[in-house]
């Protein structure tokens, strides 16, 4: 068997063993504490500042057909920051099946003791869904029905979450895609499934110039395993940031990120399989900048950590 085909047949064998057979996945992040709004709607405006996050992951480099996935998120505080609103703009693409779409939040935002945040989210989101079956070259003999007419549909959606949140800590709790839409004609065929994600992180200050930010992310859907997200990463003056991260039965990365102004961060991960996967991919990377568009005249003495 050639390189090329031990290739598609580890990606096929990936996809089925990771769920993706029962639901069309969402899209998968390292730098998740950067795209919150993606998976939590009641994040909306919580910074108090509007800033818009762009995020860009390769996965798998070297495997054709393997995910790539662009996403463009905003989010702003509006009438006494008791209301977040914010948008997420996404293109994911895996093989011979592409999503594009657009998802709309909003947050309903409770000042609590000692100026923590407790916030109330939904969120809307539509998606163009499609699949070319037509493209495949299924060799001789390759007469199934169900590769003989491409994919192409609109999904409706929507989802709700909460999130609380200090200076230092944060926890969130939402799912995703409550709606068990069909991604085809048949009805045998794959369906959209809620995800629901739990997500926590805290900031422990180690001195002056340093601080050790720790963050988990669960993430749940029909058909597959719970996947948890462990990272750790080390602020170094509050300008410079060095994590790294252990991704279940997945990968581990490292990350750096930098704060090059008080309105522009850039981030990086670099991701290493830890599964069969590793011997047919040199790794998956992810590019991420962050612009601030306003901010509190103390936030470049107190930048906000999630």
């Amino acid at each position: 068997m050639g390189r090329h085909i031990k290739q598609i047949f580890v990606l096929g064998l990936s996809i089925l063993t990771s769920g993706v057979v029962n639901a069309q996945q969402n899209a998968l992040f390292s730098q998740y504490v950067f795209n919150t709004l993606a998976y939590n709607p009641a994040y909306a405006g919580s910074r108090n500042v509007v800033s818009a996050t762009a995020l860009y992951r390769n996965q798998w480099s070297g495997i054709k057909g393997a995910p790539t996935t662009a996403t463009l998120t905003a989010d702003a505080p509006f009438k006494g920051e008791r209301i977040g609103l914010g948008i997420q703009l996404i293109n994911d693409e895996l093989g011979i099946t592409k999503t594009t779409g657009a998802a709309l939040s909003g947050a309903y935002r409770i000042t609590l003791a000692n100026d923590a945040k407790l916030s109330f989210g939904l969120q809307g989101s539509i998606n163009k869904f499609t699949a070319n079956f037509t493209s495949l070259d299924l060799g001789s003999g390759g007469n199934d029905p169900i590769y003989q007419q491409d994919v192409n549909k609109v999904l409706y959606n929507f989802g709700s979450g909460i999130y609380y949140s200090t200076e230092r800590m944060y926890i969130g709790l939402s799912v995703l895609d409550m709606l068990n839409n069909r991604l085809g004609q048949d009805a045998s065929l794959a369906r959209q499934s809620g995800h629901a994600y739990l997500a926590t992180g805290y900031v422990f200050p180690l001195s002056e110039d340093f601080n050790l930010k720790t963050g988990v992310l669960f993430k749940g859907v029909r058909g597959a395993p719970v996947q948890a997200d462990l990272n750790l990463t080390l602020w170094i003056k509050d300008v410079l940031a060095i994590g790294g991260e252990y991704r279940t039965s997945a990968d581990i990365s490292g990350s750096m990120e930098i704060r090059v102004t008080p309105q522009v961060r850039l981030g990086y991960a670099y991701d290493r399989s830890t599964t069969s996967l590793k011997s047919f991919n040199t790794g998956s990377h992810e590019f991420m900048i962050r612009y601030v568009f306003s901010f509190e005249q103390n936030n470049s003495l107190s930048p906000r950590y999630f």
